[in-house]
């Protein structure tokens, strides 16, 4: 049997998705909302320290869970290697309701202004496809409001001088500081710089009918069973499900978005929870399943009037793929530091962002979450040995002394860093998987070694008695931050969307997520995408009740 034609289908309930769907359905359009994971709630949550960080990437607890979903990573000696979802270089996000906002560390950055116009004041970048974005701050700033208010945010940035300006401090204070935060935050003022606490999507107080963080040291990798980490699953999600207008197909995979004639989509084609092919007649179609996945549906979205793929005419689609390159310091104090309270990460500087010498931006720097021992084990200094009784005495005497600070570098976005379509290998559906390849840019590795510096700087004016610095390869970048491969542009020619987040050569084909990022900024991004959902669900609205 058919099914109904909807006003809006959205693919992916990450962080985005789940946004757009409230902001439709409580203006009272219908709304499906596809979501490839299942929904987990916080009971389902299980302090299970290998299960949950099997590896470094965060999410990968939450799906994707079996073996039919490989993608290919092709090296920098155009070796290809199929890769599973909890091997290195996957570059997973999560598969659940929520996405990664079940289980992140739940940083909540705005973008510096500067980021939205990065060439404009740093010119261009040999090799790189750098540009500025269409957009501005002055654009975003009512929709970051919005998110930090309804999604829920604490900290207190009154310290920090390098901001953008903001209408409103945010809704909720940052829990009381750890003793390694009032350890860095001395030396940090002892240099002149400008340390303040990090914004989080975590509840420091009862908000919103949710209780307030019990700062465990499960946090960054697990769902929280308190419920207190702000997701869009315990947010926007219940809202807009609680409105009758919202549909939500969990364990969908959409395999392809089929157009008319005229190149518009028809609504979107997807395989349900029993393995059956289904087909969903839709006015608008979101795109927001990530950087690789959004990508790679659009490439598989071929047709007549799209024959290189959807939004693909100038072969933009998948190109410019950056993830973060996190590098920094860490540091063995002569005391203790650990007192066991969760999260960890609490403090922060901006200082270096911008205006570096001689470089392209920079990188927010901040401590670390809790790390668990088997996460600690891969942090050691180079001498130390990965087994063996040098290596249970360093971790018996060093584990809690430890301190790490790193951040996330500025990326200068590449052409050939990209997505394509797997010519040989296919999931379990039998459809062709993510073919990832490309590099990190130069300066990219110039900007993060210089950031490393800065933060075995911080450690060393805390006290450190040892530092050793961690730096990066030239190979893709594309974690959990990923972004870049459906940049957002005013040109169809340079770019895949227009500032609204619609595809260029389609009338009612959106893509929201973190592929629309022209640039992914010196930090954290899921607030800039939470923002930019809500700029984009409020267009969608508003071109609804047009008739489009």
């Amino acid at each position: 049997m058919s099914l109904s034609k909807v006003d809006a289908v959205i693919i992916g309930a990450g962080a985005a998705g789940p946004i757009v769907a409230k902001e439709l359905a409580v203006a009272g359009f219908t709304v499906v909302l596809l979501e490839r994971g299942k929904y987990y709630a916080p009971y389902d949550c299980l302090k299970d320290d290998l299960r949950n960080q099997r590896t470094s990437l965060l999410g990968n607890a939450f799906g994707p869970e079996d073996e039919g979903h490989p993608r290919v990573l092709v090296d920098l000696a155009g070796q290809a290697r199929v890769l599973q979802p909890y091997e290195g270089g996957y570059n997973n996000n999560a598969a659940c309701v929520g996405g990664g906002t079940l289980s992140y560390g739940a940083m909540a950055w705005r973008f510096h202004p500067l980021d939205f116009r990065m060439k404009s004041q740093y010119g261009a970048v040999a090799g790189s496809t750098l540009e500025d974005w269409p957009i501005r701050y002055d654009d975003l700033e009512p929709y970051y409001e919005k998110a930090e208010w309804e999604i829920g945010v604490s900290g207190d940035l009154s310290g920090n001088p390098f901001q953008g300006p903001r209408r409103k401090p945010l809704p909720m204070p940052p829990l009381p500081p750890t003793r390694e935060h009032l350890l860095l935050e001395k030396a940090a003022r002892a240099k002149g710089w400008h340390p303040f606490s990090i914004p989080m999507l975590r509840n420091s107080v009862p908000y919103n009918g949710r209780t307030a963080c019990m700062r465990c040291r499960w946090c960054v990798g697990f769902a929280c069973e308190l419920d207190a980490k702000c997701g869009t699953q315990n947010t926007v999600l219940p809202t807009a499900l609680a409105t009758g207008h919202c549909t939500l197909r969990t364990e969908c995979t959409a395999c392809e978005i089929p157009t008319d004639r005229k190149g518009n989509a028809t609504g979107v084609r997807y395989i349900d929870a029993a393995g059956k092919m289904q087909e969903q007649p839709a006015r608008v179609v979101v795109v927001s399943a990530a950087a690789v996945e959004s990508a790679r549906l659009l490439l598989l979205s071929r047709s007549a009037p799209h024959e290189k793929g959807l939004g693909n005419r100038y072969d933009w689609v998948g190109r410019n793929l950056q993830g973060h390159t996190y590098t920094g310091c860490l540091g063995l104090m002569a005391e203790e530091t650990y007192d066991d309270l969760g999260p960890g990460a609490s403090i922060a500087i901006c200082d270096f962002n911008h205006g570096n010498p001689g470089l392209t931006g920079g990188a927010m720097l901040a401590n670390e979450f809790i790390r668990l021992p088997i996460q600690a084990v891969g942090q050691r200094p180079a001498e130390i040995p990965r087994w063996g009784p040098g290596h249970k005495e360093f971790m018996r005497s060093a584990y809690r002394r430890l301190v790490a600070v790193q951040g996330p570098t500025q990326e200068m976005p590449v052409f050939d860093a990209r997505i394509q379509l797997d010519p040989e290998v296919k999931d379990r559906f039998g459809i062709p998987v993510a073919r990832m390849s490309g590099f990190r840019h130069a300066h990219t590795i110039e900007i993060s070694d210089a950031m490393s510096k800065r933060a075995e700087e911080w450690l060393l004016a805390a006290g450190a008695v040892k530092t050793w610095r961690r730096t990066s390869g030239r190979g893709l970048s594309g974690g959990q931050h990923q972004a870049g491969t459906c940049r957002m542009g005013p040109d169809p020619k340079t770019s895949v969307v227009d500032p609204n987040c619609r595809i260029h050569d389609c009338d009612n084909v959106y893509v929201v997520d973190g592929s629309v990022h022209v640039t992914n900024g010196g930090f954290n991004p899921v607030l800039t995408i939470m923002a930019l959902a809500y700029r984009a669900g409020e267009h969608i609205r508003t071109q609804l009740g047009r008739n489009i």
